[in-house]
């Protein structure tokens, strides 16, 4: 049994019953047996079918919201929110699938008849994580199901009932038997069902040390496998940015989920015109969350997800202190706030370079750097000093001007005057250490099909 620590209070909130090889096994040979029916579906067949497993899951939004924040300790007034992204998205995703998945021909046909189409590649594993676990997962799973794959999901050990819903969900919405499956699994057995030889497909969500060990996992295999890794998204605030947007927005995407997303705004430039009047509102903003149990009305920041990890953030901090650096918010404004917690204030760092762990490692916590530069080179410089390329913000009233630097800084999504958020009308991409592949958009389904030409010649 794998036990579920609830970060609210410590408390064991599930207790969950890992599968062994053998379910491996059953539930990959019963997937192998499912695939063929499932593919042989027409999309809009397929349409029928995923849209009902959509609605079912939406249909528990009240009850899936709370377990979501006793399990990973979100606010729960912030947790329905997910909710209605994960339909956002997958509704996308289903009402672009026929275009995205159309057949290719050559205007030219002679002789006979030439067409290249995407089939699907099997067999696709989708390993999710805890952070945002519905919106992480769907990016990978409705798509896969609607390209005509059959899917074998593994959730975080910290958010087991969300793969339960889904499980749920699938009987709900009426899919085959084998055409959506779910097991709970230690990290040896995962590796065990990355490396079985029947998986047409990986996609994973995670840390990189985590997709390293798909990497070492798939070294027999030439299968497709889509990585979306860590980040250490940077904001640049130009001279001409507006300040007040630029505070509120950056603050809110440095703070939100306890700065637990892979591309909450981790570190921040500010052209020294800006830079004083930017920090002193960002820290007055800073100060004004509430920190506390997260089941209560007035909570806008939730504990992180375990004590190991406020502790790993606790120690960037320390170490950038003794560095050097200043630590501007009030931490005894957070009486919540305690070692040996996951409760941690929201910190806000200044005086800091690049010789500190903050501003280089990626912290997925509630702290941010903010750093002076004289202009865009020094910007766009320090935003390419990173392992990381996920997603970079510009904050400036001229387009033209985010267009240019944002064509210079390494990272798969650029936004002007906002920041994490994902566009499903976009690839979600990341490059260097943020991973490889696609998900999301029509370039999406590229991941989570093969191409097969057909060159037919008739003889006259």
């Amino acid at each position: 049994m794998r036990e579920t620590i609830s970060p609210i209070d410590g408390s064991v909130y599930r207790s969950t019953k890992e599968h062994g090889l053998k379910d491996i096994e059953n539930a990959v040979s019963l997937a192998h047996k499912a695939f063929p029916g499932w593919a042989s579906l027409s999309i809009k067949e397929r349409v029928v079918y995923v849209t009902s497993f959509v609605e079912a899951i939406v249909a528990n939004k009240a009850d899936i919201a709370k377990e979501i924040t006793w399990q990973m300790g979100r606010p729960l007034g912030q947790s329905p929110g997910e909710i209605q992204g994960f339909a956002d998205r997958a509704n996308y995703m289903i009402g672009i699938a026929e275009t995205a998945l159309a057949a290719y021909a050559p205007e030219d046909q002679n002789p006979g008849k030439r067409s290249v189409e995407r089939v699907p590649l099997g067999i696709v594993g989708v390993f999710s994580p805890w952070n945002y676990p519905f919106l992480t997962s769907v990016n990978a799973i409705v798509p896969a199901l609607m390209a005509g794959n059959v899917v074998i999901l593994k959730h975080s050990t910290q958010t087991p009932l969300v793969a339960e819903r889904y499980a749920q969900a699938a009987v709900k919405a009426g899919l085959p038997k084998g055409v959506f499956q779910i097991l709970h699994l230690n990290h040896k057995n995962t590796a065990q069902l990355i490396a079985d030889p029947k998986l047409g497909g990986v996609c994973f969500t995670g840390s990189v040390k985590g997709g390293i060990a798909v990497q070492h996992a798939l070294t027999d295999s030439f299968i497709p496998c889509g990585l979306e890794l860590g980040g250490k998204d940077p904001a640049y605030v130009r001279a001409d940015a507006h300040l007040e947007h630029s505070i509120e927005n950056l603050v809110d995407g440095s703070f939100f989920n306890s700065g637990q997303s892979c591309c909450g705004i981790e570190r921040i430039y500010v052209h020294e015109s800006l830079y004083g009047k930017f920090v002193d509102g960002f820290v007055s903003m800073a100060e004004k969350y509430r920190l506390g149990n997260p089941l209560e009305n007035e909570t806008n920041l939730g504990p992180m997800v375990k004590t190991e990890a406020a502790e790993f953030v606790r120690a960037q901090i320390a170490q950038a202190l003794k560095k050097g650096a200043r630590s501007l918010v009030d931490e005894t404004l957070f009486k919540a706030s305690k070692k040996g917690t996951p409760y941690l204030s929201p910190h806000v760092l200044i005086d800091v370079d690049h010789g500190m762990e903050v501003m280089v490692e990626e912290s997925f916590g509630p702290v941010v750097g903010i750093m002076k530069v004289k202009n865009d080179e020094d910007a766009i410089r320090l935003m390419n000093d990173s392992k990381y390329g996920l997603t970079a913000s510009v904050w400036t009233e001229d387009m033209d001007k985010a267009e240019s630097i944002g064509r210079r800084i390494e990272a798969g999504t650029i936004f002007m005057n906002r920041c994490d958020y994902l566009d499903p009308a976009l690839a979600w991409t990341g490059y260097k250490n943020s991973g490889r592949g696609v998900t999301l958009s029509k370039f999406g389904y590229d991941h989570l099909t093969k191409l097969k030409s057909f060159h037919f010649r008739e003889i006259q």
